[in-house]
């Protein structure tokens, strides 16, 4: 029986994913609604391959890709998302994800990534494996300056360009203001911006909310 972890905090999302699934009839489906419960359940039971929403409230998808990495380093994790492959791919697969997949793919794809995932393959369409080419080479001189930044900083950056102020921005992720302000002060420093309206207006420019 191979076991297959989800963690995705939208209960319809793990009923949709847990349907595909049942096509195979070796599959079953371990849930988690968050992070640190589906690490919990990797403690615990024999888990095959993970699948990891990369948008979770407190500890989202990459920081808990992260710590699986460490304590598991050999369980393959697909990361699944509803943005679209471009900056959130590219800093999945470096932080050790074996695939990344788009919500909005069809359920064949996901059958797809799965068996390769459990051969010991990665999972990446053609699209990202082109930007992989030039996106994960380490000469490259021409990254943006949200290319620079963490993966934690990359959400704040977004959150101030969405209008949210510090407090705000603290209450969503499960953070204290302070470390949102020490945050904040790296990336100004990163990007070179000088404040909240620079960083409004360079999210809005680069269209990173919809990232």
């Amino acid at each position: 029986m191979i076991r297959i972890a989800i963690a995705d905090d939208h209960a319809l999302i793990r009923a949709g994913l847990k349907e595909i699934l049942a096509a195979r009839p070796n599959i079953q489906v371990i849930e988690a609604t968050n992070g640190q419960e589906l690490i919990k359940k990797i403690n615990s039971l024999d888990i095959h391959v993970a699948i990891l929403d990369i948008s979770m409230p407190g500890r989202n998808g990459l920081e808990t890709l992260k710590e699986i990495r460490v304590a598991h380093p050999k369980l393959p994790v697909l990361i699944l998302s509803v943005y679209p492959e471009d900056q959130y791919a590219i800093r999945a697969l470096k932080a050790g994800a074996a695939g990344y997949l788009t919500k909005d793919s069809a359920p064949e794809m996901l059958l797809s990534a799965i068996d390769k995932l459990l051969k010991g393959e990665k999972f990446i369409s053609p699209n990202l494996a082109h930007k992989l080419i030039s996106e994960l080479d380490d000469t490259n001189k021409n990254k943006l300056p949200h290319e620079q930044l963490s993966d934690r900083e990359f959400e704040v950056l977004k959150q101030i360009g969405s209008g949210l102020s510090v407090s705000q921005i603290a209450e969503k992720l499960f953070l204290s203001p302070k470390t949102i302000s020490t945050y904040r002060t790296r990336i100004l420093q990163k990007t070179g911006l000088k404040n909240n309206a620079d960083l409004i207006h360079y999210v809005i420019e680069y269209d990173l909310l919809s990232r």
